[in-house]
């Protein structure tokens, strides 16, 4: 799974935007105060985490994309 798959999953699970950014792919305007992501990490794996009152916090970390967005689906479905 790439993030433009996960995007549609979520989107056709119904999981409101506002709950979920996905880096380079849907990122919304206004930001959220509190939601979900799954990013690129500074090392070139990936991450997963929760951004809550101004702060991200990575949950996980993952060796590819598929693996990240696989979680990060898990976690909003």
């Amino acid at each position: 799974m790439d993030r433009q798959t996960l995007h549609a999953a979520l989107m056709e699970a119904g999981i409101p935007g506002g709950y979920y950014r996905i880096e380079g792919v849907h990122e919304p305007v206004p930001t959220p105060p509190d939601f979900l992501f799954v990013r690129r990490a500074a090392d070139g794996g990936w991450e997963t985490g929760g951004h809550e009152r101004g702060r991200d916090e990575v949950l996980d970390r993952h060796p590819d994309e598929a693996a990240a967005c696989a979680h990060l689906l898990r976690l909003l479905v």
